[in-house]
């Protein structure tokens, strides 16, 4: 079976390198003939561990093709994943593909949309006349993991009334299925529904731990104890439950703002949902206060920031924590250096010239007057504190991951400031 996927951004690029190497035929689709040629390559506008590598294997096998023409593209092609990172554009080109089609396409949307799409495509194609299946099904892929993500899924939605198209996934999908992977199928509303709720959840679940971790500096309790234990109750669970900076991610805002809309179309207020926003923005500025708390004031101290990207192995700066902290420790009239492996240059477009980019982490500390962790890099772990203890002018970390050892470093003589610890 051939399979189609429309989008040459992240969600398009991951979908169809994947199911490539699943072993099956797989074209991936767009207009911009540059970045088609770039992506035959394996030379991606982004970073995701691994990825580059499967691209270039499939590509090599055959097994993954580029094209910029959708009329072949639409003809051979049973199944199509519609994979756009934004939905613009998503009716036109499931319009125009089931123009083309020589017969009755399966489209499966996985680009971020809001309730009720999946509904709406069908009635447009239904009202030129033509025939074509929505399936809704989306795909939770977390920045730096999303080839791990794929293949290792906590589960797949389907949103069809569709059995043949629900079985026709299923074949696609065999390997995870074979797996155990649970399969759910239910109507394209829900499906639309969760990745937002999932979002929103997530959301809360983080803001939660970061609350509870402002109480434990006031207690004298220790917010990363407190989660291990909260964790190992099998009604909460761990994931997402360390206290730190906040949550970011390409999607997460758009998620969160999307399904706030939805609630207030119907006259529903989601007040959870409303605070944990509320807690996840305000992150940055008790950070700030943190770290003007151990130099008495920010104003015209030099700040060593390391990792800039939302989370590590990306370069996606897209609600980054540690950016928002950069941007707030300026506009308190810090002078802010950063360092971080791979997303500087995506920084460089949010940040603009307020920030001085360094080639190390050493450099990042050498003369700053305290030196933060923004993302939890593990290389961070590595790092020569007895060499950045004799760079730094006052020997101050303030780690907003909780990464570091805080003994090792406190017995080595650094003023040491976690969250939620003592």
């Amino acid at each position: 079976m051939q399979i189609g996927v429309y989008g040459s951004g992240y969600l398009g690029t991951v979908i169809s390198a994947c199911l490539a190497d699943f072993g099956t035929p797989v074209s991936c689709c767009h207009p911009d003939r540059s970045r088609m040629v770039e992506m035959a390559q394996g030379n991606i506008p982004f970073f995701e561990k691994n990825l580059k590598e499967i691209i270039r294997r499939n590509v090599r096998a055959g097994r993954l093709a580029y094209s910029t023409d959708i009329e072949s593209f639409a003809r051979k092609t049973q199944v199509i994943f519609l994979a756009e990172d934004k939905a613009e554009h998503l009716n036109d080109v499931a319009l125009r593909i089931a123009r083309l089609a020589t017969r009755p396409p399966i489209l499966t949307v996985v680009t971020p949309v809001p309730v009720g799409t999946a509904n709406a495509l069908e009635k447009s194609v239904k009202d030129i006349g033509l025939q074509a299946t929505i399936v809704s099904q989306p795909m939770f892929f977390t920045d730096g993991c999303a080839v791990e993500d794929f293949n290792w899924p906590d589960r797949l939605i389907l949103g069809s009334t569709s059995n043949e198209a629900v079985q026709v996934l299923k074949q696609i999908f065999h390997p995870l299925v074979m797996r155990g992977v649970p399969v759910i199928v239910t109507n394209q509303a829900t499906a639309e529904l969760v990745r937002e709720a999932a979002t929103a959840f997530v959301a809360t679940k983080i803001s939660f731990i970061n609350e509870v971790a402002a109480l434990c500096e006031r207690v004298n309790a220790d917010a990363v104890n407190l989660a291990l234990a909260l964790g190992l109750d099998k009604k909460i669970a761990p994931r997402c439950l360390q206290p730190g900076a906040g949550m970011g991610g390409v999607f997460a805002e758009s998620d969160m703002d999307s399904l706030v809309e939805l609630a207030q179309s119907h006259g529903v207020s989601l007040k959870v949902l409303s605070a944990a926003r509320d807690v996840n923005h305000t992150l940055a500025d008790r950070l700030v206060e943190k770290i003007a708390h151990a130099l008495n004031s920010v104003e015209n101290k030099e700040v060593g920031i390391l990792g800039l990207s939302f989370k590590p192995n990306t370069n996606s700066v897209a609600g980054s924590s540690s950016i928002r902290l950069a941007e707030t420790l300026v506009s308190k009239g810090a002078k802010v250096r950063a360092y971080d492996p791979v997303a500087i240059p995506e920084a460089k477009t949010r940040l603009n010239g307020s920030v001085r980019y360094c080639d190390s982490a050493y450099a990042a500390a050498e003369g700053s007057d305290a030196l933060v962790v923004g993302t939890g890099w593990p290389e961070f772990r590595a790092l020569d504190f007895d060499r950045i203890k004799h760079l730094l002018k006052t020997p101050v970390i303030v780690d907003t991951k909780n990464l570091l050892d805080s003994g090792r470093l406190r017995a080595l003589g650094f003023e040491y400031v976690g969250v939620g610890r003592v």
